[in-house]
């Protein structure tokens, strides 16, 4: 009977931890959310980026992470990776400073279903007639939340979905490096480059905001993000190695769950019937994409089982 609770406990571990990742990445957004309020997007990318690319880099080398240098071939893998870490942070946090946090974050969970979809156009990777269905609902499901052309439409939520298409360039072009590349190298790298990008988007624009007095509560607020973000990776780290994928990974929906709740109440945001309809179609269909790609997984290693035998 042990045997049989072990892989169990294993999945609920990594749900757990998993669902600790998607809530400290939301905890991140609305901390960062709060300090717009004090201060410019480059300036908070900035001084955020600083204190999370050294938390993540200690994590990093403490891991081992530094001791041998990416393949050559990754390097340029990793700048089209960082290229599309800045549009995803740049693109998300303007939609996030002008528009409830519950609403950019329901178009951001309909990634899995572009990732899908990139994957069949780009790489070549099978999708059968029923996940491109899903794929075509799920867009819907964000029209419905996006609403274009409609009273009370947010332009900002077209910034969200442009973060959608820089999060699917990072994670393709992620799949493509190689195993000698740890993961928190990369996101390293990445942290590290984001910082630069706030520094530059300070020095371009001159938007500066005094670190007065005035400003603790802000500062506060971005140090506090820095601190989530750094546990939203640590903890999606510790997910890999718990549990099946396939039980797992549909509990990053919950960051959907956090965003609504941080949104009503932390900025008293009540989210609208379009937005939880919307979001309850993609987040199914993209439940439903899992669910497919768990059993064609199984349907392939039944086949290769079967050749072998």
């Amino acid at each position: 009977m042990t045997g049989a609770r072990g892989p169990l406990s294993d999945n609920v571990k990594g749900a757990l931890l998993m669902i600790g990742s998607m809530a400290g990445f939301a905890a991140n957004d609305a901390l960062i959310k709060l300090a717009s309020a004090e201060m410019g997007l480059f300036q908070a990318i900035l001084l955020r980026g600083v204190a999370a690319s050294l938390l993540i880099a200690g994590l990093a080398a403490a891991l081992g992470a530094f001791r041998r240098a990416p393949p050559r071939r990754d390097w340029k893998i990793l700048a089209l990776r960082s290229a599309g870490e800045v549009g995803a942070t740049l693109c998300f946090l303007t939609a996030l400073f002008n528009m409830p946090i519950a609403n950019a974050t329901a178009i951001l969970q309909a990634l899995p279903l572009a990732v899908t979809l990139a994957g069949a156009l780009f790489l070549g990777e099978a999708v059968g007639w029923r996940r491109y269905l899903a794929i075509a609902v799920g867009f819907a499901g964000v029209l419905i939340i996006v609403r274009p052309g409609a009273e009370g439409f947010n332009s900002y939520a077209l910034f969200a979905v442009a973060a959608v298409g820089f999060v699917v360039l990072r994670d393709l072009t992620t799949r493509r490096l190689s195993p000698e590349t740890p993961s928190l190298l990369a996101a390293s790298l990445t942290a590290v480059v984001i910082t630069i990008v706030g520094g530059l988007g300070v020095a371009l624009t001159g938007e500066w905001a005094a670190l007065d007095a005035g400003r603790v509560d802000a500062l506060a607020a971005l140090a506090g993000a820095a601190v989530f973000i750094f546990f939203g990776y640590l903890f999606s780290i510790m997910t890999m190695r718990q549990g099946e994928v396939a039980f797992v990974a549909p509990f990053r929906y919950t960051n959907l769950i956090w965003a609504i709740l941080l949104g009503l109440f932390v900025f008293g945001e009540v989210p609208d019937v379009y937005m939880m309809t919307g979001a309850a179609i993609v987040v199914g269909t993209g439940l439903y994409t899992f669910y497919r790609e768990r059993r064609l997984q199984r349907s392939l290693a039944l086949a290769t089982a079967r050749r072998g035998g």
